[in-house]
C-alpha cells in the first residue's frame, strides 16, 4: 500500500509574498507532517477587491523568487486556468483529479476562520480536508477551533502584511528585510505598487 504524500496548500493573492507568508510556509513545511506547501497563487480572490492586485504573472514570478532555493516548498498556478474568481472547492476538486496520489490539506490564517461559513461549499471542505491554521493578530475563532477537521498550529505570529508593504512602496519607504531580496529588486526594476 503506498502512503499518499500530504501537501498544504497555501493560497493567496501574494501581493507581494513577504517574509510573512515565507515563514507560515516553511512553519508548515517543516513542523507538521506535511511533506510539501504549494503556495496557490490567486488570480482573484473572491472576497479582495481586484483592483489592488498586480498581474498574477508578477505575483508569480515574486512568489518563484522568493522560493528558489527552498527544498519542500513550491509555487502553483493552478488557479490560473480554473474560471475566476477562483473558489477553494473547485480547485481541491480539479487537483484531487490531476493528482490522486496526494492528500491535500489547507493552510489558513485565524482571520479566514471567522469568515470560513461564507466559502462556497464550506461544509463540503470542512469534511473532506483537514485544516491547519496559523495564528492571526487579534483572532482567537472559538467557534470552529474544535472541529476535528481543524488542527491549530503554534506557527509564529505575524504581524506583517502586504498591505503595509504595498503601503511603503507608495510612500518611498524601504522594504528591505520584509520581502527577500529579488522580490525587492523585481519590485523596483518593474515599478510595482508606486
Amino acid at each position: 500500500m503506498c502512503i499518499m504524500s500530504a501537501i498544504g496548500l497555501f493560497f493567496g493573492s501574494f501581493n507581494p509574498i513577504h517574509i510573512g507568508h515565507l515563514i507560515i510556509a516553511n512553519y508548515m513545511a517543516n513542523h507538521t507532517d506535511l511533506d510539501e506547501v504549494w503556495l496557490v497563487v490567486s488570480p482573484h480572490n473572491p472576497l479582495k477587491k481586484k483592483d489592488s492586485l498586480v498581474n498574477m504573472y508578477d505575483r508569480l514570478e515574486m512568489v518563484n523568487l522568493a522560493i528558489e532555493n527552498a527544498e519542500n516548498i513550491r509555487s502553483s498556478t493552478i488557479e490560473f486556468s480554473l474560471p475566476q474568481p477562483s473558489y477553494t472547492i473547485d480547485t481541491l476538486t480539479h487537483l484531487r483529479e490531476q493528482h490522486p496520489e496526494k492528500r491535500f490539506v489547507l493552510i489558513m490564517g485565524s482571520d479566514n476562520l471567522s469568515t470560513f461559513h461564507k466559502w462556497k461549499n464550506y461544509e463540503l471542505l470542512l469534511r473532506d480536508y483537514h485544516i491547519y491554521v496559523y495564528p492571526r493578530p487579534g483572532f482567537q475563532n472559538e467557534q470552529l477551533k474544535e472541529h476535528p477537521a481543524i488542527t491549530v498550529t503554534d506557527t509564529p505570529l505575524m504581524e506583517l502584511s502586504a498591505t503595509f508593504v504595498r503601503n511603503s512602496v507608495r510612500m518611498g519607504k524601504s522594504i528591505r528585510y520584509f520581502v527577500p531580496d529579488t522580490v525587492v529588486d523585481f519590485i523596483e526594476s518593474k515599478g510595482l505598487y508606486r
